[in-house]
């Protein structure tokens, strides 16, 4: 290892930069690698290997996610900014850029959630996605999946981590879309992709912004430089950026597409609502802190699109009744908060949001999945309930996840969620914190409401239907999560926790901007509001669905009528989106079709078309007759002379 340079500033302990090439940091090029040989082999070998496929991706899950853990054995002993060099990827004139690798504490972090969570999700589809005719290309897109989201959280610049974000929107594109023989499931997938690329364009227009500036597209040059940018040009960069994130992370107005997203098999949902690809742009933002930190005008955005969207998916999924939908808009809901920690200068307690939800939404969503292995593939909650006993395994471990979720102490949602909202009040942000404590009571309502209708209560199927518990290979993944769920809290028990300290040296310093705190409330009292809000919500739903009558079905709904049928119809987003973007923007385009096929392309060949008309009238003149061409010459002779005579009079 070479030390290249030692850093200093940013108010607290910041890394040495390290140059390494030996040891478990020089193989940690094998991480993305393994997934993609994995890829390529399942790909080429699928006839051959049929159901054997399964177990060649879940072993380049697993080999990846030792060596995360090898990585991360070495950063706790030595912390430090790790540069694996790797090679050169574009060189032209005085532009260059490395394949370099990136390994920091925020890496570490990302990579034990990625790899973990993902090689989890492995091993619950090698039950889940048994006798599926296309089994083994399933395990060979996960793979892919994986490869993907390990390149954009270890490149060492933009461009790399560009590469992993268009390779993820890929991936997530051939898994949502799995099933493309449904016309709806294809239409989710093109939906995912398109709304990406809006947000790619944001993304790109801030690279080269971010090149003009620094004259590099370098996380190290970046950072470095960070606290020299203008007012202005930092509230270009974090708008610009914040455009590719609000993307990926399905913040408004881009979160149209990750609802939809459900159509691919649920552990694929679990993959991409926990611990991968909606998590991209939450990295993004923090990776970037030195940045944001220079614009607070710009971190306020972030904020108030951040708490707005917890509320809108919160919202959303009170009236929704597909037990997958529920949760897509709580994946929504709770990124939000992530995105209201990095406005608030509270990167750390997001990135701890982050992990957490990994670890419970992951664990919900492969509940969710089998419930329905055990349903019938049905996903309606009204047409489930007394799924307790017959499901006892994922019954407990739901009920974990759904607790954590809804904020009840001391499981690990609960820690996460309440030191974002405590950093927003302590950070002056009052209605940001007011608006949060709501979401979290919605949180905590609806959520209730999944869990509810679908274990307690008396039967609401039909006799067709015959519910068993999963298989071990499908259980197994749910006890892991779950045990992660409770433990999680671990990382960070109280605010200024170990993974708090961890993260230190890798954000910007939010200390210059001078935050003074909302009012006098302690931090105790946050705390306490933080725990009746779970509580409310959970008591309210307790209420309605377990005290209420449930034989009247739907009908005792506490939000009915005109409320009831918006939010069912979520806020009609999705239409207005279809008016504006589709039908209008058709319209516009099919007006430039017309414009360029007769306007502009009209003129040019109108021009041609008039030369061809001139030549065919004047070759008549080409006779090859002497007396007529000199017949010709004495015509124009006399008109010569005719014209002179008449000019000298």
């Amino acid at each position: 290892m070479t030390l290249l340079l030692a850093a200093e500033g940013h108010g607290e302990a910041v890394n040495e930069v390290v140059q390494a090439t030996t040891g478990l940091l020089g193989l940690s090029w094998l991480i993305p690698v393994v997934p993609l040989l994995g890829f390529v082999l399942v790909l080429a070998l699928t006839k051959t290997l049929r159901e054997r496929a399964a177990f060649v991706a879940i072993a380049a899950a697993a080999v990846s996610f030792l060596l995360s853990v090898g990585v991360a054995a070495q950063m706790l002993g030595d912390p430090a900014t790790y540069v694996r060099p790797i090679g050169t990827f574009i060189e032209v004139g005085g532009f260059e850029v490395a394949w370099d690798l990136y390994i920091d504490q925020l890496t570490t972090v990302m990579l034990l959630v990625v790899t973990g969570v993902g090689l989890l999700v492995h091993i619950y589809s090698l039950g889940y996605m048994h006798g599926d005719v296309r089994f083994a290309r399933f395990f060979a897109y996960l793979n892919l999946f994986l490869f993907s989201m390990l390149v954009l959280v270890l490149g060492a610049n933009l461009v790399t981590l560009f590469v992993g974000w268009e390779l993820v929107g890929l991936s997530s594109y051939l898994l949502i879309g799995f099933w493309f023989e449904k016309a709806e499931y294809a239409s989710a997938a093109k939906k995912a992709f398109i709304t990406n690329r809006v947000g790619d364009v944001s993304f790109m227009i801030g690279m080269f912004l971010a090149f003009s500036v620094f004259g590099t597209l370098d996380f190290l040059g970046i950072i470095e430089n960070a606290e020299t940018l203008a007012s202005g040009t930092a509230l270009a960069l974090v708008l610009l950026f914040l455009g590719g994130a609000a993307a990926k992370s399905a913040q408004i107005p881009l979160y149209v597409w990750l609802p939809d997203a459900m159509a691919g098999p649920t552990p694929v949902s679990a993959l991409i609502h926990a611990a991968t690809m909606v998590t991209a742009g939450v990295y993004l933002t923090v990776r970037l802190s030195p940045v944001l930190v220079q614009s607070v005008t710009g971190m306020e955005v972030i904020a108030w699109i951040g708490v707005a969207t917890v509320l809108l998916g919160a919202l959303i999924a009170l009236r929704q009744d597909d037990i997958k939908k529920i949760l897509a808009y709580s994946t929504v809901s709770q990124l939000g908060y992530m995105f209201v920690g990095v406005g608030v200068g509270a990167f750390r307690e997001g990135i701890f949001h982050l992990v957490t939800h990994a670890f419970f939404k992951g664990l919900l969503f492969l509940a969710a999945g089998s419930v329905m292995h055990a349903m019938a593939n049905r996903t309606d909650a009204w047409g489930m309930g007394g799924l307790r006993k017959v499901m006892p395994i994922t019954f407990w471990t739901s009920a974990i996840g759904w607790l954590a979720i809804s904020g009840v102490p001391p499981l690990s949602g609960f820690f996460s969620k309440d030191q974002i909202l405590t950093e927003a009040y302590m950070h002056g942000y009052f209605g940001i914190w007011l608006l949060g404590l709501l979401g979290a009571v919605l949180t905590a309502f609806y959520m209730s409401r999944w869990f509810f209708l679908i274990f307690l209560g008396k039967p609401r199927f039909g006799h067709d239907v015959h519910p068993h518990e999963s298989p071990a290979s499908m259980t197994a993944p749910l006890i892991v999560l779950a045990v992660l769920s409770v433990a999680g809290s671990l990382l960070n028990p109280v605010h200024h926790g170990p993974l708090y300290n961890f993260l230190a040296p890798v954000v910007g310093d939010v200390s210059a901007i001078g935050y003074e705190a909302a009012g006098p409330i302690p931090e105790l009292g946050l705390i306490g509001a933080a725990v009746v809000a779970g509580a409310i919500g959970i008591g309210l739903a307790f209420l309605v669905y377990v005290k209420g009558d449930l034989s009247r079905g739907r009908m005792l709904e506490p939000i009915r009528g005109t409320a009831a049928e918006v939010l069912e119809r979520k806020f009609y987003v999705d239409e207005v989106y279809s008016l504006v973007f589709v039908r209008i923007g058709g319209r516009i385009a099919d007006a430039m079709v017309w414009f360029d096929t007769r306007i502009v392309d009209g003129v040019v060949n109108g021009a041609g078309a008039g030369s061809l008309a001139l030549g065919r009238v004047t070759r008549r003149a080409q006779t090859g007759l002497v007396r007529g061409y000199a017949a010709s010459f004495l015509l124009g002779a006399l008109v010569l002379v005719g014209f002179l005579v008449f000019s000298v009079r």
